[in-house]
């Protein structure tokens, strides 16, 4: 029987013409997926998405803790001391040794002239707008497709293209891991496994990135792909390693600890996360609620592979940030942020044919005939 045209997708969805049950069985998740969704009215909100923290600055104090590492370091400052002393002063823990961002970006920035900042991350920001408008031309059919997807990927840059925000790590791993995803395919990975490898070095938790794409490469049968991925995370644990040292010469035992990463705030506060560094942030609660979870459900459907590595990705982050995250912390969430909202624009599909999947009540009948 043949199959009916797709409305958006350029080939049908991974739920088109599944078995009934199976069917079933996703729509039954998908509901679960949204009744999760909903507790993040009741879950707590990132401070910076709270008129108070807007009115008293505390949404930049992280901004401004960086900006001064950054300063301090082109002054002549090393980094190790500089970022120890600004820590201190701004009363932020300084044990472990991942309090301490890796030096990456705030070594390179101070190198550039302060103009060039801004600059550098709405360079950044177009590439990656770029990358992924190729890839709409192989994953959506037809412009008004595509510009809609553009269209929920700048919502998802937002937060992203704001040039004051130059010093925040976040904001560029962000878009580094965006941009990876979108170059990656079948066959081409060697830039995208080192745009990855630069995201991780930026801000840690991307090291998360790299470990699902050794994976899926690995269970794809790319085993060449696969240990390219490694490669870039071996790299990265060695980096890790010098860092955790150097910060050992500069810590004391006198110098504050974490409060711990184990908040267990629960799904809610992924959504209360995305809402956050999004365009969703405009919207009532309730709807953010809803299309976090469809954003979601559409990437499980998109058969291209780079449904399956995005999916994993966001599911990985939903859980880092519902079992470790803290209030504020929910920053973590614009590591993947960027490319997030685009699982939007293959609901449509998805939903039609796992609906039809569902209701079919087509049944093979086998006639036996003696002879």
């Amino acid at each position: 029987m043949a199959r009916s045209a797709t409305l958006w997708l350029t080939q049908p969805s991974r739920y088109a013409a599944i078995p009934r049950n199976r069917a079933r069985l996703v729509l039954a998740l998908l509901a679960a997926l949204l009744l999760a969704s909903m507790t993040a009215p009741w879950s707590s909100a990132p401070p910076a998405s709270t008129p108070e923290a807007s009115r008293s600055g505390d949404d930049r104090r992280d901004v401004l803790l960086y900006e001064s590492i950054v300063a301090g370091i082109r002054h002549g400052g090393q980094y190790y001391a500089v970022a120890a002393q600004e820590l201190r002063q701004g009363n932020y823990p300084l044990r472990p040794f991942i309090t301490f961002r890796l030096p990456t970006l705030a070594v390179v920035q101070a190198q550039l002239p302060p103009i060039a900042l801004p600059i550098s991350l709405y360079l950044l920001a177009a590439s990656t707008a770029l990358a992924w408008f190729a890839r709409f031309a192989e994953l959506l059919r037809g412009w008004r497709a595509r510009v809609i997807g553009l269209a929920l990927l700048a919502g998802g840059l937002a937060v992203f293209v704001q040039g004051d925000l130059w010093p925040f790590h976040e904001v560029w791993a962000g878009l580094l891991v965006a941009l990876s995803l979108a170059r990656r395919k079948p066959g081409r990975w060697i830039d995208a496994a080192a745009i990855g490898l630069v995201a991780a070095l930026v801000r840690e938790t991307a090291a998360i990135y790299l470990i699902l794409m050794a994976a899926w490469a690995w269970r794809d049968g790319a085993r060449r792909e696969a240990l390219g991925w490694v490669l870039a995370l071996a790299l990265f644990g060695v980096a890790l390693g010098f860092h955790a040292a150097a910060v050992a010469r500069v810590v004391t035992p006198l110098d504050t600890v974490s409060p711990g990463w184990s908040g267990l705030l629960g799904f809610g506060f992924f959504v209360n996360s995305i809402a956050a560094t999004t365009a969703l942030m405009i919207m009532p609660g309730w709807l953010q609620a809803v299309l976090v979870a469809l954003a979601l459900f559409g990437w499980t459907a998109l058969r291209d592979p780079l449904g399956a590595r995005a999916a994993s990705l966001f599911f990985a982050f939903a859980l880092l940030l519902a079992l470790f995250a803290r209030a504020d912390t929910f920053y973590w969430a614009m590591v993947v942020a960027p490319p997030f909202l685009v699982g939007l624009a293959f609901v449509p599909d998805a939903a039609r044919e796992l609906v039809a999947s569902a209701l079919d009540r087509r049944r093979l009948r086998v006639q036996i005939v003696s002879r």
